[in-house]
């Protein structure tokens, strides 16, 4: 195939959509509403969906890795932003060195875990 692959959105649940929405908007996401129960958010050319829609198995088994230029620089960032204390069930965890990299973990609020990190410079 040689078409040319313009995004790659994964689709996301939510336990309490409305509580969802603002979580992401408040880690800096764009919202663009597609119907009552789907938005899309996107940041610097990424997005994915969020749908108020919760399936316990699919969201406690749903990974999303974002790679960020300096992870300790976002960190700082997005711990200032108190997001375990504004969000019920979301959780912040710190930063850790792997041999590939860092990285570290946020659970949105319906549990959804983001691996937040930077690969190692070659």
């Amino acid at each position: 195939m040689e078409q040319q692959v313009l995004s790659l959105r994964p689709f996301i649940g939510a336990k309490d959509y409305s509580v969802s929405r603002s979580f992401y908007r408040a880690l800096g996401f764009t919202e663009t509403v597609l119907s009552p129960v789907m938005s899309v958010f996107a940041l610097r050319g990424l997005s994915f969906y969020l749908q108020d829609a919760y399936v316990r198995d699919w969201v406690d088994n749903t990974m999303l890795f974002l790679e960020v230029e300096d992870v300790e620089r976002y960190w700082v960032g997005l711990t200032a932003l108190d997001l375990p204390a504004r969000y019920p069930g979301a959780r912040v965890t710190a930063i850790r060195q792997e041999p590939w990299g860092k990285e570290g973990f946020v659970h949105d609020p319906s549990g959804i875990l983001w691996h937040i990190g930077e690969f190692n410079q070659p």
